[in-house]
């Protein structure tokens, strides 16, 4: 740059570092810059000891935050309706930190019987190490959640829909129920994406007067979209709430990679439109499949008779221009007479449908469930069967229809 002027008296290796270049600002393009930090350097010691970390005034260290997590951070509270938000490695990482934030020895922290896996595995191993109950509740009926609170509640998880069985719980009943006790509830968002419903604003008038208190998102998922990225949020609108979270994650040393928020960055823009195929897409494919012989049952919250279908309804119906709005995941009950061998051969037969764990991506992907093995509780909603669960990704709808076709002739025959 002209009129800069560099110290020769260094030698290569120091000029290389300190090198006087500053590039001009006033740089602006679609996509935020990248910036990777573990050490911020400060013009004085005097800045360094005045700035706060806590409330992005200012850069401390990595771990605190930089322009392309803070932005990040904003755009997720943008399209939750939060006003803080911090990230973690991942959806589960994002579980625990609510949960260590919030919990202690003595306390009882409520969980829906159909919720993600490893949150309660989370309680069942580190949280009781800990000597925190946990206490699994029936999503489907909110008097039995009522009933499973004590004075030691002290956090309420809450999922919409259930985990691989998709069953839509009354969201809006189980946060008053919640409120009324003074318990905070806890929303894994990851389904919603934000999209379907407003965790901050359920009765859907802008006042904010039933919202969850917390909101966690695996932007593993559709945020990210491409099956590449592994990174979680907890967003709040209680500032005291999100301190109590904030300390946490600084306790805990979590953090997350500045190419992973840039690749999250890249993929939010589109993230409507992506979301919208995917749920009209698996529609499609969730209608036809509900005609198949060898299915006995589908589990998609939209299709009339599905387990919630109404709450679904009431709470995600007015999207879309009144066509409702969902994620693009649903399971099947495969027929009793059908043996677990049948089912993976199924699976197995499957050409443009992968066996893999997540959802959200452009890949659709396949698993099948040993449901016996994940459920406390009867569930008597659900027909006799092997579950199967499709995340269906963003080919196009008639070659995936084929491909389950083909895979079924295979397995099931003529059913």
């Amino acid at each position: 740059m002209a009129g800069m002027t560099e110290d020769t008296t260094f030698g290569p290796a120091t000029r290389i570092v300190h090198h006087p270049y500053v590039p001009p600002a006033g740089f602006v393009a679609p996509q935020p810059g990248v910036f990777k930090a573990s050490t911020v350097i400060f013009p004085s010691v005097a800045a360094m000891r005045s700035r706060e970390w806590k409330d992005k005034s200012g850069y401390t260290y990595g771990l605190h935050g930089t322009p392309t997590t803070f932005t990040l951070e904003e755009r997720l509270c943008a399209l939750e309706g939060g006003l803080q938000c911090v990230l973690v490695p991942s959806g589960l990482a994002a579980i625990a930190n609510v949960a260590l934030a919030l919990l202690q020895p003595g306390d009882e922290v409520l969980i829906p019987d159909n919720a993600y896996g490893p949150s309660k595995d989370l309680a069942n191993g580190e949280l009781a190490r800990f000597g925190i109950h946990h206490v699994l509740y029936d999503p489907l009926d909110p008097a039995d959640l009522a009933a499973r609170i004590t004075p030691a509640t002290r956090l309420v998880w809450l999922e919409a829909p259930g985990s691989v069985t998709m069953e839509f719980p009354d969201l809006c009943e189980q946060v008053r129920i919640c409120r009324g006790r003074g318990v905070t509830s806890a929303l894994d968002n990851t389904w919603g994406a934000g999209l379907a419903f407003a965790p901050f604003d359920l009765a859907g008038d802008g006042s904010g007067c039933l919202a969850v208190d917390i909101s966690v998102h695996a932007l593993t998922k559709y945020p990210s979209g491409g099956g590449d990225v592994l990174m979680g949020s907890v967003i709040t609108r209680d500032p005291a709430l999100h301190m109590k979270v904030k300390l946490t994650h600084m306790r805990l040393g979590l953090g997350i990679a500045a190419n992973d928020a840039e690749a999250v960055l890249r993929a939010l823009p589109s993230i409507g439109l992506r979301y919208r195929a995917h749920d009209v897409a698996a529609r499609q494919l969730a209608q036809w499949l509900q005609q198949q012989p060898a299915v006995a049952q589908v589990l998609h919250p939209v299709l009339p008779g599905a387990p919630g279908h109404a709450h679904w309804q009431a709470l995600c119906g007015a999207a879309n221009d009144g066509h409702g709005a969902a994620a693009g995941l649903f399971s099947v009950m495969i027929d009793a007479r059908f043996s677990q061998q049948q089912v993976d051969a199924f699976c197995d037969g499957l050409r443009l449908f992968k066996l893999g764990y997540s959802w959200g991506g452009p890949m659709s992907l396949v698993v099948p469930y040993q449901l016996a093995s994940m459920r406390s509780r009867p569930a008597p909603h659900l027909q006799p069967g092997t579950l199967v669960r499709f995340s269906v990704g963003l080919e196009e709808v008639e070659d995936l229809r084929q491909d389950l076709e083909q895979a079924m002739r295979g397995a099931f025959g003529a059913a």
